[in-house]
Formats: C-alpha cells, sequence, structure tokens
C-alpha cells in the first residue's frame, strides 16, 4: 500500500495505534458509515499467531449530492468462512458497512455487505480494484481517489 500524509478525511483513518482498529483477533464486529457516507477506505493487518486473522479499519466520506440521499440500504447475504468469494452490492449499491465473525474451525471470517441505493443516479463504470495483497499476509491500505 502507499503511506503518507492524504489530507484531513484521513488523518484519523491513519492513525497507527491499537485504538484505530475496528476489532481484536478472532473478535466480530459490525461497522457502519453515517447516513449518507460510504467507504472510501479500507485497512487492515495479518497476524499468523492469533489464528491467522485481520484487524481492520474502515474511512467514510460524503457521497457527492450528484447521487442524492439514500433511498434504501440493507445487509447482503453473508458468505461462508473458509470459501472464497466475490461481493458486490445488488441493486445498484454502494458499501456502507461492513459486518464480520471469525471462526476458529477454519480460521477464517465469514463476511456480510451493508449496502445503500441512491436516488438521483446509479453508480457505473465500476471496475476491480488492482491493490490488494498479492500474498494473503500482506497489510492491506487501499484508498478510493476516484471517488465521485
Amino acid at each position: 500500500g502507499q503511506y503518507g500524509d492524504y489530507g484531513y478525511p484521513y488523518q484519523q483513518y491513519h492513525d497507527y495505534s491499537d485504538d484505530g482498529w475496528v476489532n481484536l483477533n478472532r473478535q466480530g464486529f459490525s461497522y457502519q458509515c453515517p447516513h449518507g457516507q460510504v467507504v472510501v477506505a479500507v485497512r487492515s493487518i495479518f497476524n499468523k499467531k492469533e489464528g491467522s486473522d485481520r484487524q481492520w479499519n474502515y474511512a467514510c466520506m460524503p457521497t457527492p449530492q450528484n447521487l442524492g440521499e439514500p433511498t434504501e440500504c440493507w445487509w447482503e447475504e453473508i458468505n461462508r468462512a473458509g470459501m472464497e468469494w466475490y461481493q458486490t452490492c445488488s441493486n445498484n449499491g454502494l458499501v456502507a458497512g461492513f459486518q464480520s465473525r471469525y471462526f476458529e474451525s477454519v480460521l477464517d471470517r465469514e463476511w456480510q455487505f451493508y449496502c445503500c441505493r441512491y436516488s438521483k443516479r446509479c453508480p457505473y463504470s465500476c471496475w476491480l480494484t488492482t491493490e490488494y495483497p498479492g500474498h494473503y499476509g500482506e497489510e492491506m491500505d487501499m484508498i478510493s481517489y476516484n471517488y465521485d
């Protein structure tokens, strides 16, 4: 990942102390952006000794005015821990949160995405980021610069 001063929206996000994480290893968590905001950054570190698990933190930002207001929000289906999985929000939703539980038996997590649909237009021209760990134990630090 890239490191440095990303300016005001990310100052708190780049707090590298322990209290910046939304979970402890092997612990479940639920994270939701404030109403009208979506996830724009994801950071994670891996710990093999603590159950091959990860700690996570997120940053949210308000959506551009041309998207309008969220008309509906919902939790997507849960993926099964231990399975490879690919997820997008249904119904042209944008990711506004995550829920996760850890399973010791498979040293993995199940995940659920919180998605919101907006009133004025649907997102389009989506693509898969190339910013992801090349190895399962790598640190992850992803920020969406093409936010609009």
